[in-house]
């Protein structure tokens, strides 16, 4: 006779086979009750009634229409309202004791494409004014530039303006007490100087006088037009820079509302009317005052 061995099972086999079913017993509990769970939210669904439907709608498209946006930018949440929008209208078309035509499926389809293309035109309005309130801080730091280079400039011509004048001046101041004392100088036989000589040095001295005068005047008008072409260049910069400033902080102020919302309330009264006109192709009425169907 052939020995066989016998093998044996480990000592945790079966503890570890009963786990095994355990799990397996809860995961297809969990697996029925998930499908339970969902059953029952389907058969929710579907106890919806036209008119609970209908309700349900209206009063979300009128929630929607009236969603007012707090802050800017604004076209940061046109797509969340427009999926907000679809999910109402998907929510009851689906509902099967709707049963929408044809002809509300063509009118919903045109007036979602309306307002994403009015939601368009506003975003791309509302990104124009980002860039012009960008523009209005730049033209404002220019403005404090002008007028920072215009004091800078304006104390550089006054500071030269105060040394020249002050070098021909004391220049003029010289040549006057040079003049004096040639005046003062006595003339005669015994004298050093004749009268000739003292007549000439005189005309000298009041030529240089003269000269010297003239130079400060011409010197004293050439800084004042430089300064005054300073202060126009500073002047049509500076009014130039302030024009578009105003108008830009018009522009802008005109626009810091939202402007969408004129075209969303629209779209989704309009959208409330197909619902209601579907109600009457079906040979019902919606009762706006007591909100519930009524039938023909």
């Amino acid at each position: 006779m052939g020995y066989r061995q016998q093998v044996r099972a480990p000592q945790d086999y079966g503890r570890r086979q009963e786990r095994s079913g355990r799990e397996r017993a809860k995961a297809r509990a969990a697996k029925k009750k998930h499908r339970s769970s969902r059953r029952q939210v389907l058969e929710e669904k579907h106890v919806l009634t036209l008119e609970e439907a209908v309700e349900r709608t209206l009063s979300s498209l009128r929630i929607l229409g009236n969603q007012k946006f707090a802050l800017p930018p604004f076209y940061e949440h046109f797509n969340r309202w427009l999926d907000n929008l679809s999910s109402i209208l998907t929510e009851f078309e689906l509902n099967p004791t709707v049963n929408v035509d044809e002809q509300f499926v063509k009118e919903r389809s045109q007036i979602l494409s309306n307002v994403r293309l009015q939601l368009e035109e506003v975003r791309r309005t509302e990104a124009s004014q980002e860039q012009m309130v960008r523009n209005l801080s730049e033209n404002r730091n220019l403005l404090e530039r002008i007028e920072k280079e215009h004091a800078a400039k304006a104390k550089e011509v006054e500071e030269r303006k105060n040394r020249e004048v002050n070098r021909l001046s004391r220049n003029v101041e010289s040549l006057r007490e040079e003049l004096d004392k040639i005046a003062k100088i006595k003339t005669g036989i015994f004298r050093a100087v004749s009268k000739k000589e003292k007549a000439q040095k005189e005309a000298d001295a009041t030529q240089k006088l003269n000269s010297a005068q003239r130079n400060l005047e011409s010197t004293m008008q050439s800084f004042t037009k430089e300064q005054e072409q300073l202060q126009d260049e500073y002047e049509r910069r500076k009014q130039q820079t302030l024009r578009q400033i105003q108008n830009q902080q018009k522009r802008i102020e005109t626009q810091e509302s939202d402007r969408s919302l004129e075209n969303r309330q629209a779209a989704c009264e309009s959208l409330a009317n197909a619902v209601k006109t579907l109600l009457q192709r079906r040979n019902k009425i919606f009762d706006t005052k007591n909100e519930k169907i009524i039938e023909k």
